[in-house]
């Protein structure tokens, strides 16, 4: 009986409540818009380029369905399609600024590469809800760019299509009157005008603070190659990730770790709660319960930093992980604030174990150092085989 009168209830109110809402607004917007068509030029093609993502972002593009038609009824074009299609060149424009300036974020990027194909044909939504949208301001300098574009055919006048199709590059065949080259300025123009507005005023300032630190964290993985006297990437540095006492894997009390069911490695006995990371790598997990974190190298190994023994069983209550998933990291990284009495008081061992977990990938290890030492010192080093 609940979704029985659950959908009644909604239904009523669709029908009687948001269908007259929405048709009032639909009618409103659709007054505005011819309004906008007579003024011509190009101030009709920036409004419309402007306003015609955020329509797609609430699918009140819908509504210019019967503007296209009643247009191409009587004049054998639309003159409305063309400049509405600057809106998804513009979001191209600023898709390509974003890769251009967020190269570091591969998850971004891999994303763009994706969605970027079939924008440049027309189809906006994977960029719309996949990219610009979720990082606020590339949205905003997209419609912006799409602004500029529609300004540009406003100007040049009499740009139709003969029937409601595609947009972007596929719309070219669909222009009437020999006019397609007024088109491609348009595209051209709201590519570049995109990528401009969205290069110097549209990067999120949280992408740019990444992109520093990915920077950042290149460079000090360089220098610490150098520094360490590196022949070949094949070789890394593992190092203290805590003021404290390193010891060898056989030493420690749980025998899962003392006779490498896990990988070798080592562990380190802190004397304080600042744990960094072992290795210079990428974050590649960080566990729900945050007695964990995964980090995987430019070379292939898979370094896991386990923060204490049995603490699995604290639901991450002692620990504040201060890195993500995806980040670079350096042993000058601070990964982890912990919480030591919490976890003596729980009856668990703070051993801060450094397991590298893919020993296939190991052609040579040595633990060079012992006893105390200081967090980012250099304890172990390891060279990856080359497959």
């Amino acid at each position: 009986m609940t979704p029985t009168l659950s959908l009644i209830a909604i239904g009523l109110i669709e029908i009687f409540f948001i269908m007259p809402f929405a048709g009032f607004i639909s009618d409103g917007m659709v007054g505005g818009i011819n309004w906008v068509l007579g003024v011509g030029g190009a101030f009709s093609g920036f409004v419309l380029g402007t306003l015609f993502l955020p329509m797609v972002m609430f699918g009140l593009h819908q509504i210019l369905t019967p503007i296209h038609v009643q247009m191409i009824d009587e004049t054998g074009k639309t003159l409305l399609l063309p400049i509405l299609a600057m809106a998804g060149a513009g979001q191209v424009g600023a898709a390509l600024a974003l890769w251009v300036r967020c190269k570091k974020d591969k998850e971004l990027t891999e994303m763009i590469k994706g969605a970027l194909p079939v924008g440049i044909l027309g189809i906006g939504e994977p960029l719309i809800y996949g990219v610009t949208l979720p990082l606020g301001r590339p949205f905003i300098t997209a419609c912006i760019g799409g602004g500029i574009g529609g300004a540009v055919v406003g100007m040049i006048g009499n740009v139709g299509a003969i029937a409601i199709g595609p947009s972007g590059a596929a719309l070219i065949p669909l222009i009437s009157d020999g006019k397609w080259l007024g088109y491609v300025l348009g595209l051209l123009t709201a590519y570049a005008g995109g990528f401009l507005a969205t290069f110097f005023f549209g990067i999120p300032k949280e992408q740019l603070a990444k992109e520093e630190l990915a920077e950042e964290t290149a460079t000090e993985m360089t220098s610490m190659t150098e520094n360490t006297g590196a022949v070949s990437t094949s070789e890394i540095s593992l190092a203290a990730v805590a003021d404290g006492v390193v010891k060898s894997l056989e030493k420690a009390s749980d025998p899962v770790f003392a006779q490498k069911m896990m990988g070798e490695g080592y562990f380190v006995e802190p004397i304080n709660g600042q744990i960094y990371s072992p290795v210079s790598g990428t974050i590649s997990s960080v566990f729900p319960t945050k007695h964990a974190i995964g980090i995987t190298t430019s070379n292939g190994l898979e370094v896991l930093l386990h923060m204490g023994i049995n603490t699995v069983d604290l639901g991450g209550a002692p620990f504040e992980v201060k890195v993500s998933e995806g980040q670079l990291v350096t042993p000058d990284t601070l990964v982890a604030q912990v919480d030591l009495k919490a976890i003596k008081a729980a009856g668990k061992e703070t051993s801060m174990m450094v397991l590298i977990t893919n020993m296939e990938k190991v052609k040579n290890f040595v633990l060079e150092k012992t006893g105390e030492t200081k967090a980012k010192a250099k304890v172990m080093v390891v060279e990856a085989t080359k497959n």
